[in-house]
């Protein structure tokens, strides 16, 4: 059996696992107490989804026919899958994933939040699809500012590198990180191309900024963040960071990032310094 053929199998096992667990009640259909198996029937699911019998019975028997998008949704929908179980139904599918954004902003779960707690002279932060910065440690605080004390607006990093004029005496070379984050925000945003949030940000930043209205037109694409980040600290000057990217596999659609100080520079000494002032005073002041 082949990569192709062990798909579809695996595509046709999932639907039938998925369409048992579905009682009639669940959607809207009188329960008959002379159904021999649990769940539904083909029949039903076909019914609801709006697609053919036969149709629907080679799909659980695992044939090589191609599914569309609006199939896979439809079935999604009268199979009532979650979020994980949606996403792995298109993968099978061999259909690009949804791009679901969710209403509220996400959250992460305390352990998570543990874990940047621990990252001690570590700057790291987790972002949203829309990168907003949702989770933070001490350390991150450090360097750009109390997140606590700030709006959601200006939590959002891209919003930020370019309003915030502060910033521009942080990076050290920006022109090159700022065009860097355009190109790897409009990546993120082709993925969300109808949700009306990114429109509207992007048509109020290119007001607000100059350089993301120049730059934004230019359609240069970037996937891969940055793996070095050189930073002109206010208090403690050059801090040398490595930087590593991380998909969050609980939340596909969060990110985190890590600023580890480079090796043979006295950055994790600097660090150190900046959190124990913290520490004395009893709280984040914003170095903005």
């Amino acid at each position: 059996m082949n990569i192709e053929q062990q798909r579809y199998k695996e595509l046709g096992v999932f639907l039938k696992t998925r369409r048992v667990k579905i009682l009639p009640s669940q959607v809207g259909l009188l329960s008959s107490q002379r159904r021999r198996t649990p769940g539904l029937r083909r029949e039903e699911v076909a019914q609801l989804a709006g697609i053919s019998l036969t149709w629907y019975t080679w799909l659980e028997q695992g044939r090589p026919i191609q599914v569309t998008t609006s199939v896979v949704e439809s079935l999604s929908r009268v199979l009532q899958l979650d979020r994980e179980e949606c996403h792995h139904f298109y993968r099978l599918a061999n259909q690009p994933l949804p791009a679901d954004i969710p209403e509220h902003q996400e959250t992460v779960s305390p352990a998570l939040q543990h874990m940047l707690d621990h990252l001690t002279y570590c700057p790291a932060l987790i972002t949203d699809q829309r990168w907003n910065v949702i989770a933070w440690n001490k350390a991150s605080c450090t360097i750009f500012g109390d997140f606590d004390s700030m709006s959601d607006r200006e939590r959002n990093i891209v919003w930020a590198m370019f309003t915030d004029s502060k910033y521009k005496e942080l990076f050290v070379d920006w022109d090159r990180h700022a065009k860097g984050m355009v190109g790897r925000f409009r990546s993120t945003s082709g993925k969300y191309i109808e949700d009306y949030w990114f429109n509207q940000f992007i048509d109020e930043l290119k007001t607000r900024s100059p350089e993301f209205n120049l730059w934004w037109p230019l359609h240069e694409i970037k996937i891969n963040g940055e793996l070095y980040k050189q930073l002109n600290h206010p208090q403690v000057g050059q801090l040398d960071f490595e930087i590593s990217n991380f998909d969050l596999a609980d939340h596909s659609s969060l990110k985190m990032a890590v600023h580890v100080p480079m090796p043979g520079t006295d950055t994790a000494e600097k660090m150190a310094s900046l959190l124990n002032a913290l520490d004395k005073v009893g709280r984040i002041k914003r170095i903005f």
